[in-house]
C-alpha cells in the first residue's frame, strides 16, 4: 500500500474510533458495587446503545447530591441515579437538572409526575433482625427496650434521611422525645448502608436499619430464612428512587435513551435480586418467589416532596439536638 493511501485510511478510521459516545452516570456506591445492579446494568445497555456508560459510585444518596452541588455545572454527569423522594426537592433547587421525555407507565403505589426527575424502584424502610429475637411492634416499644440498633447518618445516607422523615411523619411534635429514648440504643451512626448491615451481620446490634425487603436477599441469595423485617404499627416510610437528566449533559439523546432503557424490561427485571427493592414496572415473569414471603405494611407513609425540604430541616435539628445530650 502506498504511503499516502496508509495516511488516509488512518485518517478516515481515527474519527469512527473517537465517535464512540459515552455517558457518566453518577451513583451510589452500592449500585456499582460487584454484587449491585451496575455490572449487569452496564454490560445490558452498552449491547444496546452501541456507547461506553461509565458508573461512577459517589458515597450513598444524600452523598451523592452533596458532591453534585459542590461541581455544579462543572460536573462530568450525564445522568445521576439514586436519589429520592426526601432529596428531590433539594435536587431541583440546584438548576442543575433538566426535564425528561420519557412516558410512564409505572407500577407504583402512588401517581407519579415529577417533569424531570423519573423513579427506577421503591421499597419501606424497616428494622430486619434475626427471627426469633425479640420484636418491638412500634418506636415507642423499640426505645424501652435494651435492643442495640445501628442506623445510618441522614447527612450523608438516604435510609438515615429516611428514618428522619418516617419519626417525624409518625409522631410530628413527639419526634424529640422519640428521638431521646432511642438514643442509649444506638450503638452506632455510620455514613451509609453497607457499613449499617455489615455491622449488623457481625453481630454488633440487635437491628439495623434497612428494608422491607432485605430479608429477600438472605433467602433468596443464602437460603437463609433466620433474617426479618419487623412491622411497626405505625406504618413505615416510602422510599422511591430517581434518576435525572443533567442540564450540561452533552450527551442528551444518550441520556434519554438511558432513561427509557432504565424502565424497560431488563433493567427493571435486575433490580429485585441485585438492588433488593421493588422494581418500578413490573417484569413479565413478575417479582422473585422470595418476594411473596415479605411482610406488607398496613400503612405507607411518605412526605410531600414539595413539603420534604422544610420537614428534613426541622426533623435534622431533632435528632442532632437528642443524639448530643
Amino acid at each position: 500500500m502506498k504511503p499516502h493511501l496508509v495516511i488516509a485510511t488512518f485518517l478516515a478510521a481515527g474519527p469512527a474510533l473517537a465517535q464512540t459516545p459515552e455517558l457518566t452516570v453518577y451513583t451510589y456506591d452500592s449500585f456499582v458495587s460487584d454484587w449491585g445492579p451496575g455490572p449487569a446494568v452496564k454490560q445490558a445497555f452498552e449491547a444496546e446503545c452501541g456507547c461506553i456508560i461509565n458508573l461512577v459510585g459517589a458515597g450513598d444518596g444524600a452523598a451523592l447530591l452533596g458532591r453534585l452541588k459542590l461541581e455544579g455545572a462543572r460536573s462530568d454527569a450525564d445522568i445521576v441515579l439514586g436519589l429520592d423522594t426526601g432529596l428531590i426537592a433539594a435536587a431541583l433547587q440546584t438548576g442543575l437538572f433538566m426535564a425528561h421525555t420519557i412516558e410512564t407507565d409505572l407500577d407504583l403505589p402512588l401517581e407519579w409526575t415529577d417533569p424531570l426527575f423519573l423513579p427506577y424502584d421503591w421499597g419501606y424502610f424497616a428494622f430486619v433482625g434475626n427471627r426469633g429475637a425479640a420484636q418491638p411492634a412500634d418506636f415507642r416499644e423499640l426505645a424501652a427496650s435494651d435492643l442495640k440498633i445501628v442506623i445510618q447518618d441522614p447527612r450523608s445516607s438516604t435510609p438515615g434521611l429516611g428514618l428522619l422523615m418516617w419519626v417525624k411523619s409518625a409522631y410530628g411534635d413527639e419526634a424529640p422525645a422519640i428521638w431521646e429514648g432511642l438514643a442509649d440504643n444506638i450503638v452506632t451512626v455510620t455514613p451509609g448502608w453497607s457499613e449499617a448491615y455489615g455491622l449488623f451481620l457481625e453481630g454488633e446490634a440487635d437491628l439495623v436499619l434497612s428494608y422491607t425487603t432485605s430479608p429477600a436477599y438472605h433467602l433468596i441469595a443464602e437460603e437463609d430464612d433466620s433474617k426479618v423485617a419487623l412491622p411497626f404499627t405505625e406504618g413505615h416510610y416510602m422510599q422511591i428512587e430517581v434518576a435525572g437528566k443533567l442540564a450540561a449533559t452533552d450527551q442528551p439523546e444518550l441520556a434519554d435513551q438511558f432513561l427509557r432503557f432504565m424502565l424497560g424490561e431488563t433493567f427493571q427485571s435486575i433490580i429485585p435480586t441485585t438492588n433488593w427493592m421493588y422494581p418500578v414496572v413490573l417484569p413479565q415473569a413478575g417479582l422473585p418467589d422470595g418476594f411473596s414471603t415479605l411482610i406488607q405494611p398496613e400503612k405507607a407513609i411518605l412526605a410531600p416532596i414539595d413539603q420534604a425540604d422544610a420537614l428534613r430541616d426541622l426533623a435534622l435539628d431533632e435528632w442532632l439536638r437528642a443524639l448530643s445530650r
